[in-house]
């Protein structure tokens, strides 16, 4: 954990495995198809930091951290791959690589930060330490069944205020951005902390049981944020939904090019692409610019700039009536150019494209 100007550092306080509250059956399995070169491109994660003012005195990330290892496992009943694990196959004389609901948990951190809420927003404009407030370690190629594929960190920040922060594989991150995680978890927390209203405290509340001390950073390193690296997010809309899925990646080379331009960078000669071909499938694929042709695309669509504020995240909120007052997401943790197309056929016909452009020194 790096000091700064003002002499604090984050400090980790607790972290456990959180699984789903139930043990899911039948297990749910959804196969990556990668080549064994793009192996790498598993490391990208989505990342969102919401930040939150404390309106009542009882409200505070310590309790809100207790609340939320019993909130986490009731939700993760509808989204049993989030705590499931990515595993090799041997197939024949090939290697595939699946995720598989497993329940071995999430990891949930809980943190400190030795700013108010106020001051650690006012110098993040200088430094970029919001990366500091979500945790992330780089899945193990090698060993990817050892790796979780999602991390919550709520941070306490000092006179009140916390911070929640996200990390998902990018393999999984439509259920963050689509399929409206976030908002369903809120939701369940919601009523949880209404029914639970005589019991003061939760069971996991660490303050209660001693003061808690930080724990050993070479226990829980992390995988440092990489500089540089801009996002951007498109909104495209269409009129027909029933159209090969092979058109999403002409549609996504159009905000390639389009992200270049305002951007005013060069995604190069080769870049990944993730598409998530269905619920049980996603591809990562190498893709050139020189490879495809986006001129003789025959679809009637519009493509615009958009924000991350397009997913719905800015609306979520864990104790009613308190919205986040401030947000931050990003595509983390790529070395190269990177494309996410996640589909969202629904009556409006739309979806979205984000473009990670690779850092400067690329």
């Amino acid at each position: 954990m790096e000091g700064h100007e003002n002499g604090g550092k984050l400090e980790i306080v607790a972290i456990m495995s959180v699984p789903p509250l139930k043990v899911t059956e039948p297990r749910r399995v959804r196969k990556v198809l990668v080549s064994e070169e793009h192996r790498r491109t598993i490391e990208g994660c989505y990342q969102t930091v919401l930040y939150y003012e404390k309106l009542k005195e009882e409200e505070h990330g310590w309790s809100l951290a207790g609340w939320i290892v019993e909130s986490l496992a009731m939700v993760l009943l509808d989204y049993p791959l989030l705590a499931g694990r990515l595993q090799r196959r041997e197939v024949g004389d090939e290697t595939e690589l699946e995720i598989v609901s497993n329940d071995s948990g999430i990891r949930l951190l809980e943190a400190r930060f030795p700013t108010s809420l106020p001051e650690f927003l006012a110098l993040n404009q200088k430094e970029h330490l919001e990366a500091e407030l979500v945790f992330w370690k780089e899945i193990d190629a090698h060993s990817p069944n050892f790796s979780p594929l999602f991390y919550v960190q709520v941070t306490n920040f000092e006179c009140g205020g916390y911070s929640i922060g996200i990390s998902c594989s990018v393999l999984l991150a439509e259920a963050l951005l689509v399929e409206n995680f976030l908002e369903k978890w809120a939701q369940i927390h919601n009523k949880m902390s209404t029914k639970n209203e005589e019991i003061k405290t939760p069971i996991f509340y660490h303050p209660r049981l001693k003061t808690p001390e930080s724990l050993p950073s070479d226990i829980i390193t992390r995988t440092k944020s990489k500089n540089g690296v801009q996002n951007m997010v498109f909104k495209i809309t269409f009129e027909d939904v029933n159209f090969q899925k092979e058109l999403w990646r002409e549609l996504a080379m159009l905000c390639v090019e389009d992200a270049e331009k305002k951007l005013s960078t060069n995604m190069g000669s080769g870049f990944s692409l993730v598409v998530k071909e269905s619920s049980d499938v996603i591809k990562v694929e190498s893709c050139s610019k020189n490879g495809w042709s986006v001129k003789g695309l025959r679809l009637k669509h519009q493509i615009t700039g958009t924000t991350w504020n397009h997913f719905g995240v800015y609306e979520v909120a864990f104790t009613e009536g308190n919205k986040p007052v401030h947000v931050s997401c990003w595509i983390g943790s790529v070395a190269d150019g990177h494309v996410m197309a996640v589909p969202c056929l629904k009556e409006n016909a739309c979806g979205g494209v984000i473009v990670v452009s690779p850092p400067p020194f690329h």
